[in-house]
């Protein structure tokens, strides 16, 4: 029996996110909440011919705590989108998050926990001192949803190539944050190697540290990544899925580097606490963090931006608690 719980079920990425759960047939349960809509999309899912059965709680009658009770996964989307003009940079999710683990905490401390909730580069922290007050903080089971960037790497590379390659023929390490230039693709490690000169190649790391802008312009004001976001979110939980029945799978999240497995060393290389990396998952939640690895002397100076704005994201998290 698994049962899965989002949190912002009724929001534009939570939505089609739970219609791809819905649609994979990997969950025996799927816990819904949010403040409006849920228990209609709950009941407009379970028209699907799938064995889920899904429930939405609102927050009348402890919704919350239903939600996530005997939740083996959390997954939160919950907060508000970003707007043209607006950065990742604000408090109103941080405590939306605060308030939303204070509940995960007292209802399924041993659940694996993935934030989407921007910004990633502050929530997580957050969670983490919120889950560390109430003495339920494992760092090996709470991770920041980055899957999007490493999407996004290998798509935007793919359509600057001629040719059309298929994006999902190559892969590309990306390591840092979840904003702006503390993404930071690794296009030097990427396999098979991409066919792009300096000039083009900047163009697109470019493209995958700000291509949440691209979304909001286009949107006009009405959101920003939602589908593709959603996307991104199923795929790492299928990853966790995966490493729970016993496979073995990497993907990067966005992690406390001193709680897992060889992650303190890079910690104490970068000099942060919280950084993306590709991280080796096991049936209980992050076995391994693993080395960054060989980096090009252009990726090197990038990696200091990100590390510095990603100092400041972290400090903003944690002066939350």
């Amino acid at each position: 029996m698994v049962k899965i719980a989002l949190i912002g079920a009724a929001g534009q990425i939570g939505t089609p996110l739970s219609l791809l759960c819905k649609a994979s047939d990997l969950f025996d349960e799927i816990a819904l909440y949010d403040l409006v809509h849920v228990p209609g999309i709950a009941t407009d899912l379970m028209h699907i011919d799938t064995k889920a059965k899904v429930v939405g709680y609102l927050p009348d009658d402890g919704g919350l705590k239903k939600a996530l009770t005997g939740a083996d996964i959390v997954v939160v989307t919950a907060g508000i989108a970003r707007k043209p003009g607006m950065t990742r940079d604000g408090f109103t999710n941080a405590y939306i998050i605060r308030d939303i683990f204070t509940e995960v905490a007292a209802m399924c401390p041993k659940a694996t926990c993935c934030v989407v909730t921007n910004p990633v580069n502050s929530t997580v922290p957050v969670a983490a001192e919120t889950l560390k007050k109430a003495g339920a903080f494992d760092p090996t089971r709470l991770f920041g949803v980055t899957t999007l960037d490493v999407v996004r790497a290998s798509t935007f590379a793919a359509h600057a190539m001629s040719g059309n390659p298929d994006p999902k023929a190559y892969k590309v390490p990306v390591i840092g944050g979840h904003s702006g230039a503390t993404i930071l693709p690794l296009y030097s490690q990427a396999q098979p190697p991409i066919d792009l000169d300096d000039q083009a190649l900047a163009g697109v790391i470019n493209r995958v540290q700000f291509g949440g802008d691209e979304i909001v312009k286009s949107k006009q004001g009405a959101g920003s990544a939602t589908t593709c976001m959603a996307y991104a979110g199923f795929r790492f939980v299928k990853a966790i899925l995966a490493a729970r029945s016993g496979n073995s799978v990497t993907e990067e999240a966005y992690v406390y580097l001193p709680g897992v497995p060889g992650g303190e060393n890079i910690a104490t290389e970068l000099g942060v606490d919280y950084f993306s990396v590709k991280i080796e998952l096991g049936k209980t939640g992050a076995v391994k963090a693993l080395p960054i690895g060989d980096v090009s002397e252009n990726e090197i100076k990038l990696l200091q931006v990100a590390i510095e704005g990603l100092k400041k994201d972290i400090a903003t998290g944690l002066s939350l608690n």
